[in-house]
């Protein structure tokens, strides 16, 4: 499965980050420029459970492949959705079922300094793409 066009960007970005601290910045820096949310789209039916933190995930289908947006209360993780999201942003159904979200972040360099509790919450926003996509 190829890439997309943001998703090679960011992996070609977090390929030059020397450490964690440099990864740590560009996530927060990448975060940072995540599309925020409106005050509406912040409601009990597109929050995502299974986060310590507050997140929320909005999915439209547009001529059968999804786009999605997502936000958290915690700048880190913001960063962490906003690299899940480019590399599913403009997929299809069975793409989107299909993706190695463990292969994704090893890929970035990131599987080590996800803790078990980030890691189940990526997992948590995952099943709820999931369900979205099921449900649609």
């Amino acid at each position: 499965m190829t890439l997309p066009i943001p998703a090679q960007e960011a992996l070609a970005q977090f390929e030059q980050a020397r450490g964690w601290e440099q990864r740590a910045r560009l996530l927060m820096q990448i975060g940072d420029r995540l599309e925020p949310l409106d005050e509406a789209e912040k409601v009990e039916a597109n929050r995502v459970h299974g986060c310590e933190s507050l997140v929320w995930l909005v999915a439209e289908r547009v001529d059968g492949l999804w786009r999605f947006k997502a936000s958290s209360d915690a700048r880190l993780l913001r960063g962490l959705l906003a690299l899940l999201l480019v590399r599913v942003q403009g997929l299809g159904s069975v793409e989107l079922a299909g993706l190695d979200l463990r292969e994704w972040f090893s890929q970035l360099g990131l599987e080590r300094q996800l803790s078990p509790s980030r890691s189940n919450g990526l997992h948590a926003v995952l099943q709820r793409m999931a369900e979205l996509v099921a449900t649609a």
